[in-house]
């Protein structure tokens, strides 16, 4: 039986934690909900205790991505297909001594990216905040063997195939259309990292105020093929790619998988409504340079 996940955080470096906290309170609408003296954990307007955790560092870098699991008997069914699956168990079902507590296991996948797993994390009540992030809906990792990474994500942890573009395999976890997917890329980094909003007009409210702070959209805003969500992305300090989206397409195992030939826009088109710009070259440029650690 595959364990039941859910996408709940990530944990990035910054290179300025003051300036950064500023802008994902003050611009992106988090609001802070714990702190070290090197770290930051901002909450969305859900359940979440935190969506965003933002660590001090040299250099921006992922450190971590996090799941919930319902049971904890799910962590010994994860680090066994980690195992199985060319993956590496960093430190098996702990306590965790992150302001969230609960029980922790990380994991490293084969390309190298850190993933932990949570059973009976810290909640928060939600605020259900207009204009403010519910929660992450997907992370998208780039990847020198997409083929490789989607064998793994399905094997050890359970994520099924929602769709696969001639670039992307979209791989959920749940009933959003997708919690993480996979680029064709030349190595193994961060691409963007997917904040839903409440509806459509909380995402143009949002790429307003974002505007208004020197933000310009960098992508969008658009309706995606794949998923359906509404999206909007811009590039936020340190060079992160972040996207304010919504309606997210919800699937169950009924779902048709998408080919690449399903997937395809007339020339000059780059949404399904033809009415968003092509992403900009300084977006493509971002959307390679993350690289993820593994503090």
């Amino acid at each position: 039986m595959p364990a039941s996940l859910k996408l709940r955080s990530i944990a990035i470096g910054v290179t300025d934690l003051a300036a950064a906290e500023q802008f994902y309170v003050s611009t992106w609408r988090l609001a802070p909900v714990a702190r070290s003296e090197d770290a930051v954990y901002l909450r969305g307007s859900g359940a979440g205790h935190h969506i965003l955790a933002l660590h001090r560092s040299e250099q921006p870098d992922v450190r971590r991505v996090d799941f919930v699991v319902e049971q904890h008997a799910d962590l010994a069914r994860i680090a066994d297909g980690v195992r199985t699956h060319a993956g590496r168990v960093l430190a098996d079902a702990h306590d965790n001594a992150e302001p969230d507590g609960g029980i922790a296991l990380d994991v490293q996948d084969p390309q190298g990216r850190h993933l932990r797993f949570v059973h009976a994390p810290a909640l928060q009540a939600e605020t259900g905040g207009a204009d403010a992030p519910v929660r992450i809906t997907h992370v998208v990792f780039n990847s020198a063997d997409v083929a490789a990474a989607q064998a793994f994500y399905e094997r050890a942890l359970g994520f099924s195939l929602s769709d696969r573009t001639r670039i992307m395999a979209f791989m959920r976890c749940g009933s959003d259309h997708h919690s993480i997917a996979l680029a064709d890329a030349d190595a193994n980094t961060l691409n963007h990292i997917a904040f839903v909003m409440p509806d459509l007009d909380a995402v143009m409210r949002g790429a307003g105020r974002m505007s208004d702070a020197g933000y310009p959209i960098e992508w969008g805003v658009g309706r995606h093929g794949p998923g359906n969500n509404v999206f909007s992305y811009f590039i936020g300090p340190d060079d992160f790619v972040i996207e304010y989206t919504a309606d997210v397409l919800q699937v169950d195992d009924s779902y048709r998988v998408g080919k690449p030939e399903d997937w395809t826009w007339p020339a000059g088109r780059f949404d399904q409504w033809g009415v968003s710009k092509p992403p900009s070259d300084r977006i493509k440029q971002a959307q390679k340079k993350i690289r993820f650690t593994h503090q």
